[in-house]
């Protein structure tokens, strides 16, 4: 179905209509489930590149006739949020920039993307830093690790109005410098406990070296967390000593170690959080993503065979346009048949770090909940 806009360019706009067209609009331009994306210059072709599994990944720009305005339109359910790029081919040369027209951007690891959002999606108040609220602290900390056989650097939250002889629920959290540079969760931990949502925690940011290696289902990994970075936070602070305050958490490859820490160590954390994990499996022949994910296989597949019971409570999350959704919801019936307590969030997003952030709130009220939360919900 063309859009409202495309239509507006039955007849060839001026120059300055253009100008006029793109002054007045903000993009891309949401009109219920459609969203038009445009691109203005003169080249040969204009391709919309973006994460949403299940639809092609390259959606070709129409030239306006007579102009060197560019447009697409793609239907995108209300309540989403896509992380997009455009691909500019200009003399021949293929180029992948952001979108010039579009101020709301997303970082990780890799660099930035341009965001839409659809009709419906805010970016949670909970995300944003409020004046108000009492700010934690981040200090950097080390130990030396045998399980590694060399020094392990963390970052440890120390909650607003922080007290030696007070006693902390505990929450270590793999991939912790992304964590804290691109879902905001320091930010995200001041607000939350400020409001009473959340208990005042401590929380341990992890910083892997070679987290592809480390993180699926690696003895020496899980020694780490469970024999020496815990004991060494249990001696350095007062925690409490009930499973069910202590918390692992991660995303993607971060979740399946924490999955498989807490299945090796059943038991040590009462609460964890998995988001996105990369839980790759096979029921027959052979997996198709890759050498990466052959530990990541071997895992889930002996994990489904006994899973145990590694937790008391489990949050898990998945964006419905990532391709892991599938696994996912797979394993979400497999760990409520252990016995566990497990909650399940889908939500229209992709395999991103403001995903992940977007669902903070959900996960870490019900795993840690504050004295707020425990009274009205």
């Amino acid at each position: 179905m063309r859009s409202r806009l495309q239509r507006m360019f039955d007849h060839p706009p001026t120059p300055k209509e253009i100008d006029e067209f793109i002054r007045d609009n903000t993009f891309p331009i949401v009109e219920g489930t459609n969203v038009t994306f445009v691109y203005r210059g003169n080249v040969e072709a204009v391709y919309l590149k973006h994460w949403v599994y299940g639809l092609s990944s390259s959606q070709a720009f129409s030239r306006v006739s007579g102009t060197d305005l560019w447009m697409t339109t793609l239907e995108i359910p209300k309540g989403s949020r896509v992380e997009y790029k455009f691909e500019v081919v200009h003399h021949g040369h293929r180029t992948w920039i952001r979108d010039p027209f579009n101020p709301h951007i997303a970082y990780d690891p890799f660099g930035g993307n341009s965001v839409c959002q659809g009709a419906g999606y805010e970016t949670p108040d909970w995300v944003l830093n409020d004046p108000e609220a009492r700010e934690g602290t981040l200090h950097e900390l080390q130990i030396d690790s045998e399980a590694f056989g060399d020094t392990r650097h963390f970052t440890m939250y120390h909650p607003a109005r922080f007290r030696t002889r007070r006693r902390y629920p505990l929450l270590i959290v793999h991939d912790g410098g992304d964590y804290l540079h691109y879902s905001s969760m320091k930010t995200v931990l001041d607000n939350l406990i400020h409001r009473n949502e959340v208990a005042p925690m401590l929380v341990a940011f992890t910083h892997p070296k070679k987290r592809l290696n480390e993180y699926p289902d690696n003895l020496s990994h899980s020694r780490y967390i469970v024999e020496e970075l815990l004991p060494f936070l249990e001696g350095r602070y007062r925690l409490y000593p009930q499973a069910a305050r202590r918390g692992l958490m991660g995303a993607s490859f971060g979740g399946v170690a924490t999955l498989s820490t807490a299945w090796r160590y059943p038991g040590v954390f009462g609460r964890l959080l998995l988001q996105s994990g990369s839980f790759a499996f096979t029921d027959i022949g052979e997996h198709q993503r890759g050498p990466a994910f052959d530990p990541v296989v071997k895992f889930v597949n002996a994990f489904r065979e006994e899973p145990g019971k590694p937790s008391d409570k489990v949050f898990m999350s998945c964006g419905m346009y990532e391709s892991l959704i599938y696994e996912n919801r797979s394993i979400f019936p497999l760990l409520q048949d252990t016995g566990m307590e497990v909650m399940f969030s889908e939500d229209r997003d992709g395999h991103n770090w403001m995903n992940w952030r977007d669902r903070l709130r959900d996960a870490l009220t019900w795993l840690f909940p504050g004295p707020l939360w425990m009274i009205y919900e």
